[in-house]
Formats: structure tokens, C-alpha cells, sequence
């Protein structure tokens, strides 16, 4: 099936949920989100989450780990071709205002079944993109069994309410590739726990081990203890002062990631298990394709308690012969 004719969309939410299409023919918006009191920007280049300037929280900042973004994953051409092949195929009605297309298992995530139904891989188009993904470090091993192809766009009212993604079937590493517009991954958390900001000049960038790429990356180091530290000239660390600090409860805080176009971002660790993610409707200004790749859990990979299902799974996958589901 060709492209959706946007004169003729439909809509395909159920439950709480609730996009501009159904909202215009009479239904009350119904899933009410409260946003973070507190909002900060995730900067790439030194792993903070830093206070907008306009808010009361300007200039104070906190390590945001598992994150990893790569700008220019495709290029303007690959973009073209992908999309292009994307919409060759049916785009079935989702939630929220969001197309569909489904390249995985069919699962039920509350009883813990799964079925290989109408499964016969990742798409064709996908293969050089797993492999371009295999060359990042973060990425190194990562084994897609999985690929979701959502649509968004501004005249649904297209979102994605904050969410975790299953960890009994999927792994650690989320991957998404961003398509035909930017637009803002909202982080939020749900924990009534205090998160320690400190004032950004006070810190310094001090590499640590990280377990998911094996390599040293600069990310923020409290030494464990929530005491800010710097580095003098010949880099030594000292202490500084616990009055730069500021508690605040992550329930308050969210945090803007900037997704480029043609972006590929990576959640894992903290990211991917502390942080529920999310897209608002406010923040898709044209159409947007994403593309999410999930790996398996330790339960389905080799030694695990179902690790013959998921070789199972892993070798249809891998065939890149697959049709939307």
C-alpha cells in the first residue's frame, strides 16, 4: 500500500489515550501528563543535564549517563531512499495519533508469551543500518530482533506518552533512528528521591569506565559520595564546597534531549531503566519517521533461560527478508 492520503487518515486510539483527530469529532482529551517543574537540557558533549536559562534552575546541572547520540547517521540521500521504501508498505493506525509499522514478535508483555506469528525479519532496507550501528562503540555486538517504524505528525497531534520500555523480552539498548524532521525526547522520573545539582562551573569532566561501550567516555564524577569535584592545574581533584549543592526531587525535573535530523540516539543504563521517555505532541512540528531497534534480554541470549528462543528469534531477524506485521 502507498502512502497514507493525510485527507483520509484514521484514528486507532483506545483507553486513555487521545490525538487532534478523535479530539475534533467531539472526544475530551483524556490522558493529562504533568509536566517536570524543573527544566534541563541534555548537552552530549559533557553528559549534563543543565537548567534552562529561563527557569529558576539556570546554570545548575547533574550527570545524565546512558545516553549517546550520534548527529548524521544518514545522510540526505539514505533519508530519501528509506522513507520512500517506509511507505511502499501499509502504515496501520496506532495510538495517539501514530502510524505504525512492525517488524518483531507478536507479544504479550503482561504474562510474559510470546509468538512468532507472521515474523520473518528486519527489513531489507535495514541491513546497512544495523551494521553502520555495529561500528559505534556503544553499539558494538548489538544484535536488532526487533524494528517499530512510527510516523508522527503535527496534524494527528502525533505523541508518545513517557514510557519505560519492557526489559523482560528487550535489552539494555534502545536504539532510534530520527527521520525527515528534529525534534525533543522528553525524560521525566517518576521517584519521589532527591537528585543533587551542583553549579556547572564547579565540575570538571573526569573519565570513567563505562560498562555498555568497554571505553573511557568524560561523564560527570561525584566519586559515589554527591561532593562536587574539580580539577586543579596539574589535574589533581579536590573537594569543593557542599554549599554549591541544591536538592531536588526527580519527579520535578524533566529533561529535553535534541534529536537532529538523521540523528541516531542510544538509551541505556539510568537512561533506559531510571528515566521514562517520551515525545509531546508541542514538539512535532512536521512529519517524523522513527525508526526503534531492540535487542534481546539476558533472558532470551545464550545461557539465558530461553536462549533457544532467542536464537530462534535472532536468526529470522537477521534474514533481512522481512514484511510489516
Amino acid at each position: 500500500m502507498a502512502a497514507e492520503d493525510t485527507g483520509r487518515l484514521s484514528c486507532g486510539c483506545k483507553g486513555i489515550r487521545s490525538c487532534l483527530l478523535c479530539e475534533r469529532s467531539g472526544l475530551e482529551p483524556l490522558a493529562q501528563f504533568q509536566r517536570g517543574k524543573y527544566h534541563f537540557t541534555y548537552h552530549p558533549t559533557s553528559g549534563l543535564a543543565i537548567g534552562d536559562d529561563s527557569s529558576s534552575l539556570g546554570g545548575w546541572a547533574f550527570p545524565f549517563p546512558g545516553v549517546s547520540l550520534s548527529d548524521s547517521f544518514v545522510n540526505e540521500e539514505e533519508e530519501t531512499e528509506l522513507v520512500n521504501l517506509m511507505d511502499d508498505d501499509e502504515w496501520k493506525s496506532s495510538q495517539s495519533g501514530r502510524k505504525k509499522q512492525d517488524y518483531g514478535p507478536r507479544v504479550n508483555f503482561k504474562k510474559h508469551k510470546l509468538k512468532m506469528g507472521n515474523f520473518s525479519g528486519l527489513p531489507c532496507f535495514s541491513h546497512l543500518l544495523v551494521n553502520r550501528m555495529m561500528q559505534l562503540p556503544v553499539l558494538k555486538n548489538f544484535l536488532p530482533v526487533e524494528q517499530c517504524n512510527l510516523d508522527y505528525r503535527p496534524e494527528r497531534g502525533s505523541s508518545i506518552d513517557p514510557h519505560f520500555d519492557d526489559w523482560w523480552l528487550w535489552g539494555e539498548r534502545l536504539v532510534s533512528v530520527n527521520l525527515l524532521s528534529e525534534t525533543i525526547l522528553s525524560m521525566s522520573c517518576d521517584s519521589e528521591d532527591i537528585i543533587q545539582l551542583h553549579h556547572n562551573e564547579m565540575v570538571c569532566n573526569t573519565p570513567l569506565y563505562d560498562p555498555v561501550t568497554g571505553n573511557s567516555e568524560s561523564i560527570l564524577n561525584f566519586h559515589g559520595d554527591n561532593i562536587p569535584v574539580h580539577c586543579t592545574a596539574n589535574c589533581s581533584v579536590k573537594r569543593t564546597s557542599v554549599t554549591g549543592q541544591k536538592p531536588v526531587p526527580y519527579k520535578d525535573v524533566e529533561v529535553a534531549i535534541h534529536l537532529p535530523r538523521r540523528s541516531l540516539i542510544a538509551l541505556y543504563g539510568d537512561a533506559r531503566y531510571k528515566w521514562k521517555h517520551g515525545i509531546y505532541r508541542e514538539d512535532i512540528k512536521s512529519r517524523r519517521i522513527c525508526s526503534t531497534f531492540r535487542e534481546l534480554s539476558e533472558e532470551f541470549s545464550h545461557g539465558g533461560n530461553q536462549d533457544a528462543l532467542g536464537k530462534e528469534l535472532l536468526d529470522i531477524s537477521m534474514s533481512f527478508q522481512g514484511i510489516p506485521v
